[in-house]
This record gives structure tokens, C-alpha cells and sequence, in this order.
């Protein structure tokens, strides 16, 4: 089976974990050649986020958005894979799915912060009901620094799986 990506999207609120999984977005944007799209959802309080916004518009809020998110990115990376930065009002899960839905993305690559049993029973995990929801695969990933320092994509893993048999 072949795998394709040609769009990924990187749900983001500006924490650790979210620049975690930004590092294997563009990973996989590279290696796949894929357009890479972020998507900040704010609360629906914020009133210049009502609707979508593709972030390059006039608005304080989707400017600093953008900024925010462009700081993510080496410059090469801002150069060369030539990502879309989005804003949305609403709830992020329900949002992230939809616009996953709408823009047919291929692959949702999100932080989730691991917050165990007790955090989850109470607050709930963005990245679980995205993962229900979605209507393509999600990569989720925890913000281990280390981890995310040395990150190396196997595209094709025949050769070393033939030899460890």
C-alpha cells in the first residue's frame, strides 16, 4: 500500500506540544512533498475570529496569529514548503475536524499533553475527540524533547525489517 500525503494540518495553541508535532509536520511535509496548513482555534468570545480566517488578512488577532505560528517554522521551512495559517472560532475538536473535513486533508499531525487519567476524566482530551471524529488518520505526539530534537522518517523500512528476520 502506498501512501500519499498532499495535505497535512497542524492544529495549534502555541504550547510546547504543538511545536513537537510541528517538527514532524514538516518532516513529513518534506518528505512527502505535502502542503502543510495550521489551524489556531480561539474561544467563540473573540470576536474578530468569528468564521474562518485565512490568518494573512488585516484583522490584530490573525496577524498576531501568523506571527506567532511563522516563528515555528526555520525560514528555509517558511521558504520552501509554503505553509497556510488558519483561524477559527469555536471548539478546537470540533473544528479541527471540520476543517479536515472541508480542506480534505490527508493527515492531522497534533501535540496532545498527556495529561493521564485524573486530567483527562476532568477537562477532557482535544486530541481523543479528534482522533473520533477526524475523517483522516492523526499522528499525535507528546512533547519529549528529546525525541523531537533527533526526529528521522523512514519512508521505507524493507531492507532493515528483511534483515532483522
Amino acid at each position: 500500500m502506498m501512501i500519499a500525503l498532499k495535505r497535512i494540518l497542524v492544529p495549534h495553541d502555541f504550547s510546547d506540544t504543538s511545536t513537537a508535532a510541528t517538527n514532524y509536520a514538516v518532516a513529513l511535509a518534506r518528505s512527502f512533498g505535502a502542503q502543510i496548513a495550521f489551524l489556531y482555534v480561539g474561544d467563540g468570545s473573540q470576536a474578530e475570529l468569528e468564521g474562518e480566517i485565512p490568518v494573512a488578512g488585516d484583522g490584530a488577532v490573525a496577524q498576531a496569529v501568523r506571527n506567532r505560528l511563522l516563528k515555528t517554522l526555520t525560514p528555509v521551512d517558511q521558504l520552501t514548503l509554503s505553509p497556510e495559517f488558519y483561524a477559527r472560532a469555536g471548539t478546537p475538536a470540533t473544528e479541527i475536524a471540520r476543517f479536515a473535513r472541508e480542506r480534505e486533508i490527508d493527515l492531522i499531525v497534533m501535540g496532545t499533553h498527556g495529561r493521564g487519567f485524573v486530567g483527562h476524566v476532568v477537562m477532557g482530551s482535544v486530541a481523543e475527540k479528534v482522533v473520533r471524529t477526524a475523517p483522516c488518520p492523526v499522528l499525535t505526539v507528546r512533547n519529549h524533547t528529546s525525541a523531537a530534537q533527533g526526529i528521522k522518517l523512514v519512508v521505507d523500512a524493507t531492507e532493515p525489517a528483511r534483515a532483522a528476520v
